[in-house]
């Protein structure tokens, strides 16, 4: 047995001097800073109230897909519960159910896999403020920026937030509130700011790790009787035109793309019985297509330059726009980074927050002479920074840190690899020592300094001001 046991200790000895050879490599090593989860990317966010009423612009997202190679991502604001049974006889959840399955099989047709459900009830009103207070506005609206940010979209498609006869549903218009809303709100850091702070643990459950995101375009679509009144309010396209990659028109993919909906299209069926030469006969007739020819959508917002009718990705780039700042009653406040340097770095986490938020809403505060915080003598310190990257191309960054004595710096430093994103979040870790109350009543408070640089030119520190404490609250 103590032969086993000097055995298993040779082997332990061999296993630590092993990991801190590692840890010794690791901390001299360049670092790779994990980017957005790139399978999320949608170049077109579609923000509707029931599952079918994705088919309101099904021949515009087949020219997109399949012919423009673009991707698309879809959000459902309810799941369908209220609305009618034409094909069995299912009703309520048990029908929202059905629906929700209808939808994302229905979405699969056109190529489409990424699919979200809000958590808004299927309310039957023609009172776009029935439904917003049916749904929970404000969860909702939460969970929708959160897509945005998720997905990150160049273009944001979603029903046109008004009442017109046809357009009656306040469901409809309700979706159009909210998609409008998320628009404005995704970009903004004072908005949900959970969602944008940098995770402090690896299982850490309540800090998301997303950035603000920008899309470019806002477009609505309505299913109002008189289409001819959004003539020149945007981009028009034919449903008729034959797809290049396809060979048959838009329209009919769009259709095809719709079988799934039997609960509330259950005509489709009869329709797949026809043969090829009754099905073309019978929608010769304009009349019996389901969307107007030409399909026009409006434009709602541009954050590029282009003409109103131009096509939908006219003036879009690759590059995500930066943060913007808003102006208090004429008062400008200026981005804290220097826009010449090639990088930046910012105290972020609830810092980084209440600056912003001061400046969005106006407050007058004084201004704090140094961020600080209290927390418990052993406990560990987390240092969380935005970097921000102005290069348009990857770089590299040198993190560095002063900590007092006895103060040790678990991770966070080194060299990292950073993406063309704009801005990456970084979290440094630092371990403080445990001390007697005797010794922390005579202790001040003392300074954390993180700094960074790249290709040896200095991108600016972060100082943080830490007092010791017998007891504290949990970072």
């Amino acid at each position: 047995m103590r032969r086993l046991l000097a055995c298993c200790g040779v082997v332990a000895m061999g296993l630590l001097i092993n990991v801190s050879l590692l840890n010794a490599q690791s901390a001299t090593a360049t670092q790779t800073i994990k980017g957005p989860d790139e399978r999320m990317k949608a170049d077109i966010l579609v923000v509707v109230a029931h599952p079918d009423d994705e088919g309101g612009v099904t021949p515009y997202l087949a020219r997109a897909i399949y012919d423009e190679h673009k991707r698309v991502a879809v959000v459902f604001a309810t799941r369908g519960g209220s609305g009618g049974n034409d094909y069995s006889r299912e009703h309520g959840p048990a029908l929202a159910d059905i629906r929700e399955q209808e939808a994302r099989t229905a979405c699969a047709k056109l190529g489409i896999t990424n699919v979200w459900f809000l958590e808004g009830k299927d309310t039957a009103s023609q009172t776009v403020l029935n439904s917003l207070a049916n749904w929970g506005h404000g969860a909702n609206l939460e969970a929708l920026v959160r897509i945005v940010r998720l997905t990150r979209p160049e273009v944001m498609i979603t029903w046109l937030p008004g009442a017109f006869i046809g357009e009656n549903h306040g469901d409809h218009q309700a979706a159009g509130v909210l998609g409008t809303e998320a628009f404005d709100l995704a970009n903004d850091p004072t908005a949900f700011p959970a969602q944008v702070a940098g995770s402090t643990k690896r299982l850490e459950v309540y800090l998301e790790n997303l950035t603000p995101w920008q899309p470019k375009k806002l477009y609505y679509f309505s299913d109002a009787d008189d289409q001819k009144q959004f003539a020149g309010t945007g981009p028009a396209y034919s449903i008729t035109e034959v797809s290049p990659s396809q060979k048959r028109p838009y329209w009919r993919l769009a259709l095809e793309a719709g079988t799934p909906h039997l609960t509330q299209f259950p005509q489709v069926q009869e329709m797949q019985k026809m043969s090829e030469e009754q099905f073309n006969k019978f929608f010769e007739d304009p009349n019996n297509l389901f969307w107007p020819d030409p399909m026009t959508l409006t434009l709602g917002r541009s954050w590029v330059k282009g003409e109103i009718a131009g096509d939908v990705f006219q003036g879009i780039s690759t590059k995500s726009p930066l943060r913007t700042e808003v102006a208090c009653k004429g008062q400008e406040f200026s981005d804290p980074v220097d826009p010449i340097l090639p990088a930046g770095i910012a105290l972020a986490g609830p810092w980084g927050f209440y600056e912003r938020f001061n400046q969005k809403h106006c407050i007058r505060v004084a201004k704090q002479k140094s961020s600080e915080i209290a927390i418990k003598a052993g406990a560990n310190i987390y240092v969380p920074v935005t970097v921000t990257n102005n290069m348009h191309k990857p770089i590299e960054l040198k993190i560095e840190a002063t900590v007092p004595a006895g103060w040790k710096v678990v991770q966070g430093v080194g060299t990292f690899s950073l993406s063309e994103e704009a801005f990456t979040d970084l979290l440094v870790e630092i371990s403080t020592p445990e001390l007697s109350k005797e010794q922390l009543a005579k202790l001040e408070a003392q300074d954390v300094v993180v700094r960074a640089s790249t290709g040896g030119k200095s991108a600016g520190e972060v100082r943080l001001k830490v007092l010791l404490k017998a007891s504290s609250l949990a970072q």
